[in-house]
């Protein structure tokens, strides 16, 4: 009797250590998020605060270590990165693996946009209503969109279409076509490699938003900034966890995730807007750059040249199994 009372002792004593270490050593989750922004740029930035936040709203209970500056996946391969688990978060733009998101990547399409508070709200306004099946394979946090891309180039002024042929032009997903559109050609690249490429003049320019001339640098090396809404297109940034992570997070800590990314919306929307006035003032203080402005019937005659590009995005999307038609109205809808 005494023998068996003492191992039954001894077990309930090692299933009590058992139990006091497994609570002891449980400690916060840890997740990762890989971003290409610069460390020093705005929506890095906001970024970062994202992931401060999230450790505040959920008192410790989540740590994330941030990568910024593509130092975990590149641009391009950032979403497959957090479908494969190499980072849990990843941020990226839709534009750098084109065809990968047929429906979303409609957002991008030469809309006119005038703001980017207008295509952030935009972008997710198009996700809520049409779920696409493309980001089925990760849970989406958010997406914020920029201010309107604008031409810029080196060396050269484009004041009109027959300006542009035969230049070489910096254009990723949609912005591409919309050079090929207005006679130019369009040249992949993601943003980390375009100031050395136009600096080098492997390409003569890029479009992109206005901030890019003080986020990256890009005033230094171009001259000229050719200003119109005309064919104003954006960029779309997607914000997206492992499907698996999400799944073994606490409800708790899921909704505080969920609260602090649509904060986070606005945030990034107003700073693409505010970081837009500061682009366009460093690109004015460099040394020779100036700002041309098309002419009305132009500008007429470049909003009509991206007429082939919505047809082709609603074949893309039938293609996939969507209905592009219905984006496109409801996107312009959204707009007015």
């Amino acid at each position: 009797m005494r023998l068996s009372f003492r191992v039954a002792a001894l077990v309930a004593a090692v299933l009590v250590l058992g139990f006091s270490g497994s609570a002891m050593s449980a400690g916060p989750v840890k997740l990762s998020y890989s971003n290409f922004f610069p460390p020093t740029h705005i929506q890095s930035q906001l970024a970062e605060q994202w992931c401060r936040e999230v450790e505040a709203r959920t008192n410790g209970q989540v740590v994330i270590d941030y990568y910024p500056a593509g130092t975990l996946t590149k641009p391009k391969d950032c979403y497959d990165g957090v479908v494969q688990g190499i980072s849990d978060i990843g941020l990226s733009a839709l534009g750098y693996t084109k065809g990968r998101f047929p429906v979303l990547s409609g957002v991008d399409l030469p809309m006119g946009y005038t703001s980017g508070i207008q295509a952030t709200n935009l972008a997710n306004a198009v996700f809520e209503k049409f779920k696409p099946k493309e980001f089925d394979d990760v849970h989406v946090l958010y997406f914020h969109a920029h201010g309107p891309g604008k031409l810029h180039t080196a060396g050269k002024p484009v004041k009109t279409m027959d300006d542009l042929k035969g230049m070489k032009i910096r254009a990723t997903g949609n912005s591409a076509a919309v050079i090929t559109a207005l006679g130019g050609n369009p040249v992949a690249m993601s943003m980390p490699d375009s100031y050395q490429s136009i600096q080098k003049g492997v390409v003569n320019g890029g479009i992109y938003p206005v901030e890019t001339n003080k986020g990256w640098k890009m005033a230094e090396v171009v001259d000229y900034l050719t200003d119109t809404t005309a064919v104003a297109y954006t960029t779309t940034f997607f914000v997206v966890i492992n499907k698996g992570v999400w799944a073994g997070l606490s409800p708790e800590v899921q909704k505080a995730m969920t609260d602090v990314s649509v904060e986070w919306v606005g945030k990034h929307g107003q700073a693409w807007d505010d970081s837009d006035k500061e682009g366009l003032d460093f690109f004015l203080a460099q040394p020779g750059n100036a700002v041309v402005t098309l002419d009305p019937a132009e500008a007429e005659r470049w909003t009509k040249a991206m007429e082939p590009i919505f047809t082709e995005y609603e074949a893309e999307c039938a293609k996939a199994g969507a209905d592009g038609k219905a984006v496109v109205n409801f996107m312009r809808a959204n707009l007015k």
